[in-house]
């Protein structure tokens, strides 16, 4: 071998590799670059790792002496130290632990072939049927929607529920939400829309919930009808806090999707309470301070960012339907969560505990609800009836303790004896059993029936 021949070329094929490597750096071609960190410190649920050029959001694969690998996020950076979080469980990690990055964006499985499935929050099958074959994929981060480019709400949504078809009419695009405590029937509530909304598509997000409560409302709430078109995202109480906000991205990118084939969508959401809770414990954890109770900024900037990726798509396209849950802590309507959701919806459905100890369901308290879309979709007469019905609920709530103990003088206000008069029939219209159905049309002929005596001009309109 001459002196000026390489030493590489009389290993087997070393003389092909340096030729391919000396070919990519003439022509400036990239090198498949495989690098790691160690990980060096670990504080409560924050891991960080030095020796790594990542971005935040990216994801990361931490390898174990047990030869396990456990992924984590990106949420922060200390100096020179990058702050991940676990999506799992982080025993068996030991001081200098390898951390290697995972290119790319998570790519989310889509298509018909998902109806009727139950996955994770990290889009993994959870219902034992297999795996998942879908034929199309997307991925968590989308590009927004030009809010000029939507299509106006104008269509009505009928969700088979006569208070809220007559009273809060829902429209097709619209986000909504339900306000309520604890056990007060949210949970019933969304069931019985998901059964009887007309929506090609419905996509279920369980976030945070107990575990119990996940196979109940799939076996029971959302039942077989429901389970048949729809897909349901399930990251309960006990998953971490990273896997329940990508739950809650999760199903917003599913509905995406399937809007964006021109379906239309139904997207419930229980709850983005807890979405937010999420949000504020990796928050915290990364080192943010907290501001309104307890919640950091960033918290509530990202509810809009969530919320806003529904509704309504291009003229002529699909739609996204949208509920969310908001669980309101001690009843309290003035909760930094729901007053900052309820400024970013399109209206609220607020469910009252009194009414629901009386067994009263749906328990929709009237006064502090609100449909913001309903003048666009209803008719003059339809409002009227409307308002109607909630200025004699209103006038016999504020007099129903004097009416109760008998103070009642019928003949000196006109306006509460009508009330008074048709209290019966307001609480019969109010009610409905959980597994009836009552269509828009329906719902609005009961209320035009139950408000033409009381309103005799807008009789036949």
């Amino acid at each position: 071998m001459s002196e000026t021949e390489p030493v590489a070329s009389s290993l087997p094929g070393a003389s092909n590799r340096l030729h391919t490597l000396r070919r990519r750096l003439l022509t400036g071609g990239a090198l498949p670059l495989a690098y790691s960190g160690s990980l060096v410190r670990v504080r409560g649920l924050i891991l960080e790792a030095q020796g790594l050029e990542v971005s935040l959001g990216e994801r990361c694969r931490i390898s174990t002496e047990q030869n396990r690998f456990i992924d984590a996020e990106v949420v922060g950076f200390n100096g020179e130290h990058v702050q991940l979080m676990a999506l799992g469980e982080v025993q068996g990690l030991t001081p200098g632990a390898r951390v290697h990055p995972v290119p790319g964006d998570i790519r989310i499985p889509v298509g018909p072939e998902l109806l009727g499935r139950v996955l994770d929050g990290n889009g993994r099958p959870l219902d034992g049927a297999g795996s998942l074959l879908a034929s199309h994929y997307t991925t968590l981060s989308t590009k927004p929607i030009n809010p000029l480019g939507r299509a106006l709400v104008r269509q009505p949504l009928d969700v088979g529920v006569r208070a809220i078809n007559a009273l809060f009419t829902v429209g097709r695009g619209a986000r909504m939400g339900l306000f309520a405590g604890s056990g007060v029937g949210k949970s019933v509530l969304l069931g019985m829309m998901a059964r009887n909304t007309n929506a090609d598509i419905i996509v279920v997000g369980l976030i945070g919930e107990r575990g119990r409560e996940v196979k109940e409302f799939i076996e029971d709430i959302l039942g077989v009808e429901g389970r048949a078109r729809a897909v349901v995202i399930a990251a309960p109480a006990d998953a971490p806090a990273l896997t329940r906000i990508r739950g809650a991205r999760l199903a917003t990118a599913m509905a995406e999707y399937y809007r964006d084939q021109g379906l239309n969508v139904l997207l419930l959401m229980d709850s983005i309470t807890r979405y937010a809770l999420a949000l504020r414990e990796v928050a915290l954890a990364a080192g943010e301070p907290p501001a309104a109770r307890g919640f950091p900024p960033s918290v509530f900037a990202k509810l809009p960012a969530l919320v806003e990726r529904a509704g309504n798509g291009p003229e002529g396209g699909g739609s996204i339907t949208a509920f969310y849950t908001v669980l309101m802590e001690g009843d309290d309507q003035q909760d930094p969560i729901a007053d900052n959701v309820r400024a970013i919806l399109d209206g609220h459905i607020v469910l009252s505990r009194r009414l629901a100890e009386q067994g009263h369901f749906p328990a929709i308290d009237l006064q502090s609800s609100i449909s913001r879309v309903m003048p666009s979709i209803a008719s003059p007469a339809e409002l009227r009836r409307m308002q109607k019905l909630k200025e004699m609920q209103s006038r016999y709530t504020s007099q129903q303790d004097l009416i109760a103990v008998g103070a009642y003088t019928p003949g000196a206000d006109l306006q509460l004896d009508q009330a008074v008069q048709a209290h019966a029939a307001i609480r019969d219209f109010l009610m409905q059993d959980m597994h009836a159905a009552v269509s828009l049309p329906q719902s609005r002929q009961a209320l035009a029936d139950l408000m033409t005596p009381y309103l005799p001009e807008l009789s036949g309109i």
